[in-house]
């Protein structure tokens, strides 16, 4: 008997085999999605957004109908009547199937093809936009996608706060005044780390930038993730314009990043631990998940988590860094010569304010998400024009980062979320910085050695007890749930802090 065929329901195996055909649908879409990030012609701007449009809206209207609405509500008096545990699959299928059914039926099916249409070619022009340095060309689709955001949270009035339906699509229970909460504690011990390590000599770094073949960064990057655990029978790597993860099913996860010759640690080697982070933890979830609500991860706050974790706590770590170094050294002969392993380390983990979120060190990442979350709400609140945004977001920079962009593909145009409305995205990244040392504080009484095996170039057993204990269970528990299962805790800035003050007091002598 397969996992799902033990919960005798008519109901729930009907509702069950529906949503296996709904979620081949969105698999259908990511193709299409992913294919125009990588390898479609320019050419095809708008027949690809018609067809991403139609599918949407065919997939919004079937899984959304009252049909469904009505296998839903028989399944979950089903799981009731029969005593299906809290703990069980099923019971976990029907939470997050019911959470994204409430939330479909609340949006009329042309509203979702008219705004797949939108965002489908707002990422073109914003691709545009940026590579010509205009943020005019691509304002108008920003405007249109604005109004939409506005529109789409009235859907779920009443509420505490316009941004807390937008937020809730990607962080599950969270509401907009947690985070102000969270990021007002991260930005005031964040902001006195900065002005500490100001005043003490800077680490160099410019060993860098310095010459790297682009062909052998993508074969240097592959082997490495291939070599902690990526499965490249079940994924692949390519290049974007912005770097990204996506998957057709847990048998096919796409990762992307960026190269560029003089510049290949921020853009091609922790753009791929990054991405691999997110890679680990789709191939990790249960197979069984496979084409149900299950599937995805716990919420977009637990997915930043695990991409930021591999990226920073174990990429950015003088274990990871001692181990690497070698196997610079052998594809890239010579150009690390007279750069020790500690010199490496102290100059990948460099703290310098600077225009690029994901370029940006540990302690000044958090303060480009806050600025995006800030302004993200001043959009939606009305208090900000989209036309003004661009001196708003200078503004900002050079109040939280001393920084002014020299142009937009340096500031407002540098991302690629608000093309694909995906306001309320950005404060996971934070979130996930937050999460992420929880959890690694947790699996680190288990593995106690973990740095030791890190150095030694092992991986198995971090990358076990995370597919044990948080790719596994996929979205079989809500986030804050399954923080709290994990850690024993609640969501806790301390940790993250601490980890930052140990961490760049060794590096920069700091005495506070």
């Amino acid at each position: 008997m397969g996992p799902w065929e033990q919960y005798t329901s008519e109901a729930f195996q009907t509702l069950f085999r529906e949503v296996q055909r709904f979620t081949r649908y969105v698999y259908i879409l990511h193709v299409l999605s992913w294919d125009q990030e990588t390898y479609m012609p320019p050419g095809a701007t708008e027949a690809r957004a018609r067809q991403i449009s139609t599918l949407a809206s065919l997939v919004h209207q079937e899984a959304s109908s009252p049909r469904i609405g009505e296998l839903l509500a028989q399944a979950e008096a089903d799981a009731q009547a029969q005593g299906w545990g809290p703990d069980s699959d099923a019971v976990g299928f029907l939470r997050e199937f019911r959470r994204r059914y409430d939330r479909m039926t609340k949006v009329p099916v042309e509203w979702v093809q008219a705004f797949s249409k939108l965002t489908s070619e707002a990422q073109v022009a914003w691709r545009q936009a940026r590579a010509e340095n205009n943020f005019a060309r691509f304002a108008p689709y920003l405007e249109r996608i604005v109004a939409m955001r506005r529109e789409y949270a009235q859907f779920f009035a009443p509420y505490d706060h316009i941004y807390d339906p937008l937020l809730d699509e990607f962080e599950p229970g969270m509401k907009t005044a947690e985070v102000q909460t969270v990021f007002q504690q991260l930005r005031e011990e964040q902001v006195r780390l900065i002005q500490a390590i100001r005043e003490r000599p800077q680490v160099p770094n410019a060993f860098l930038y310095r010459a790297f073949a682009v062909e052998k960064q993508r074969a240097f990057v592959r082997d490495l993730l291939a070599h902690i655990g990526f499965d490249f029978h079940r994924g692949r790597i390519d290049e974007s314009a912005h770097p990204f993860t996506t998957s057709f099913s847990i048998y096919d996860v796409r990762l992307t990043i960026r190269t560029a010759e003089t510049d290949f640690f921020r853009q091609a080697l922790y753009s791929g631990l990054h991405e691999m982070g997110h890679g680990l933890y789709i191939q990790g979830v249960d197979p069984a998940y496979d084409e149900t609500p299950l599937m995805g991860g716990a919420s977009l706050g637990v997915h930043e988590s695990q991409s930021r974790l591999w990226e920073n706590l174990v990429g950015r770590s003088r274990a990871f860094i001692t181990w690497l170094y070698p196997r610079l050294e052998q594809t890239f002969p010579g150009t690390l010569a007279d750069v020790s392993p500690e010199d490496l380390y102290r100059g990948i983990n460099r703290v310098e304010p600077s225009y690029i979120r994901i370029e940006a060190d540990e302690v000044t990442y958090n303060l480009h998400i806050m600025l995006r979350f800030e302004l993200e709400i001043a959009l939606l609140e009305g208090t900000l024009r989209v036309q003004d945004l661009p001196q708003a977001w200078n503004e900002r920079m050079q109040a939280y980062l001393g920084l002014t962009p020299p142009d937009d593909a340096h500031g407002v145009l540098q991302d690629i979320h608000w093309s694909q409305g995906a306001f309320g995205y950005f404060p996971t990244y934070a979130l996930g910085n937050v999460m992420g040392v929880q959890i690694w504080e947790r699996m680190t009484q288990d593995v106690p050695d973990a740095y030791e095996q890190i150095q030694a170039g092992r991986f198995q057993d971090v990358l076990g007890w995370l597919q044990a204990h948080i790719y596994r269970v996929g979205a079989k528990y809500p986030p804050k749930e399954l923080l709290q299962r994990v850690t024993g805790q609640s969501l806790q800035p301390k940790p993250y802090l601490d980890y930052l003050w140990r961490k760049y007091r060794d590096i920069y002598g700091l005495t506070a």
